[in-house]
């Protein structure tokens, strides 16, 4: 944003003023996180590494959201039901196909984009509270369809199937450590797909919907048409994080966190990040999920000074109210999110010594 930049830092070119990357040592910022990831099996502890490869494949959920919700305005509550489809996609397809992976992945996305493409044709006729409860048929029919549809294939009442390990040649991704470098190379190319999304006539068309339907109707803006896309591509998100999610945890089911529950928590990460933003996703999804793991930490401490027939209660209470208030907490003060804070810091920095 310009008015964020001091004087005399200016554009020279259409290249520079369309480039996220402005400064030589930008590049530098951005090749040394990447390294730091990449070369985190060495240094880290199982906990971070598990960590780091949670926060990999929620953040790329949470993408597709953004560009549903965010950009378009459209509010959906079965994005944790569309990863179930893109988990069982790429399971079924690596087990009953015997294709790798990395090709199961995009057939995994594309699957879970027509399911997406299937629940969002009430877009047309509804929107706000009324779309967000036909969204939340997905989060219904999706599980249940898993557990009581083709037994044979999906598991049955036990909801649950054994999800083969990927491998290149000889070489196992069968831990961890080495499953980061899979979820860093999705991340990556995710990440550059959606910043770029906003800059084509598609991403405008979602803005100006999100902005004003109508305005942008009368504009020329196909609403259906351009509603349709956003959950199609917001589910090829979901799907491919779930097939991630699937491959990481060798197993496939409806408890391993594909509940309503974890629909709500996606929306939380993007409203604590920031809507409509690209760095939004990757700041709300890294603060909700270390977040979580304080509060097991904080309420195991409680439990250990509460009654005995007390600590179950708090131990399975705990977190979701930390939740809670952890959300309430950044509607009130901090309704635009993390990444609204980070411009000011950076607009701040830059505009530095000056108060204003």
């Amino acid at each position: 944003m310009a008015v964020m930049r001091p004087a005399g830092d200016y554009d020279r070119s259409y290249q520079e003023d369309k480039s996220y990357i402005r400064k030589p040592w930008q590049w530098v910022v951005l090749i040394a996180s990447i390294g730091v990831v990449a070369t985190c099996p060495y240094w880290g502890t199982p906990y971070i590494i598990t960590t780091v490869n949670r926060i990999g494949y929620t953040i790329i959920a949470v993408q597709g959201l953004n560009i549903l919700t965010g950009y378009t305005g459209q509010i959906s509550l079965g994005q944790a039901a569309f990863m179930l489809v893109g988990g069982y996609v790429s399971t079924l397809v690596v087990t009953h196909l015997g294709l790798s992976m990395f090709l199961a992945l995009p057939i995994a996305a594309v699957g879970a984009g027509i399911v997406g493409l299937i629940f969002g044709l009430p877009s047309l006729r509804v929107k706000g509270f009324y779309l967000a409860m036909a969204t939340l048929a997905a989060q219904f029919i999706i599980p249940w369809l898993t557990k009581h549809a083709f037994p044979e294939f999906l598991g049955g009442t036990e909801g649950r199937i054994a999800t083969p390990v990927p491998q290149i040649g000889s070489f196992l991704f069968n831990e961890p450590a080495r499953f980061i470098y899979i979820t860093l190379g999705v991340l990556i190319v995710t990440t550059f797909i959606a910043a770029n999304i906003t800059r084509t006539r598609l991403g405008r068309a979602f803005i100006a919907i999100r902005d004003n339907d109508l305005a942008a109707e009368l504009l020329g803006v196909n609403l259906f048409g351009y509603k349709l896309r956003a959950f199609f591509i917001a589910a090829m998100y979901a799907g491919l994080a779930g097939a991630l999610k699937a491959h990481y945890q060798r197993a496939i089911g409806t408890e391993f966190g594909y509940s309503l529950t974890e629909s709500i928590v996606l929306l939380g990460m993007l409203v604590v990040g920031g809507l409509g933003t690209n760095i939004g996703p990757f700041l709300g999804t890294t603060f909700i999920i270390v977040m979580q793991d304080v509060s097991n930490v904080v309420g195991s401490s409680f439990a250990g000074i509460m009654p005995p027939e007390m600590t179950a209660r708090l131990l399975t209470s705990f977190r979701p109210i930390f939740f809670g208030l952890i959300l309430m907490f950044f509607l009130i003060f901090e309704p635009r999110g993390l990444a609204h804070r980070w411009q000011l810091f950076k607009a701040a920095w830059r505009l530095r010594p000056f108060s204003h």
